[in-house]
């Protein structure tokens, strides 16, 4: 695996999160428990790591134990500029704002490319756009 790879760090619902972006992304979800990596800083269910396997979107997540802190955001969003074509990074947004915020609509700009931005339901910010759209 090369480049930059999230890894969020969630209150109880990583497995929730991942199983959301693996629906949204595709793939599978690869899942591990707090009792299978003998941990007892938490409930034995929670997720110690978990992550996307076959998706074009590589992400990894697990829930805080112990001291550890829960995934918070200001001034930072993911980026998915040109990383599918536009139907596809219109599905993901579209997806994306279910049970989330749509901060700015999925739009045309005056440079002539498509972008927009969502806050998903588990607090990430998203930015999604593209060059080339055939349906304009």
């Amino acid at each position: 695996m090369t480049g930059l790879t999230p890894y969020f760090h969630f209150q109880g619902t990583a497995r929730d999160a991942l199983i959301f972006y693996a629906d949204v992304f595709g793939g599978t979800v690869q899942l591990h428990t707090f009792a299978e990596f003998d941990r007892a800083d938490g409930p034995p269910e929670a997720i110690a790591h978990g992550y996307l396997v076959d998706s074009p979107i590589a992400l990894f997540a697990a829930d805080v134990g112990g001291d550890e802190k829960a995934f918070r955001a200001e001034g930072l969003m993911l980026s998915l500029l040109g990383t599918g074509d536009a139907t596809t990074l219109r599905r993901w947004f579209a997806r994306l704002a279910e049970g989330g915020e749509v901060v700015d609509n999925l739009q045309v700009r005056s440079w002539g490319a498509s972008d927009g931005q969502v806050i998903d339901r588990y607090g990430v910010l998203w930015l999604i756009g593209f060059e080339d759209d055939a349906e304009v």
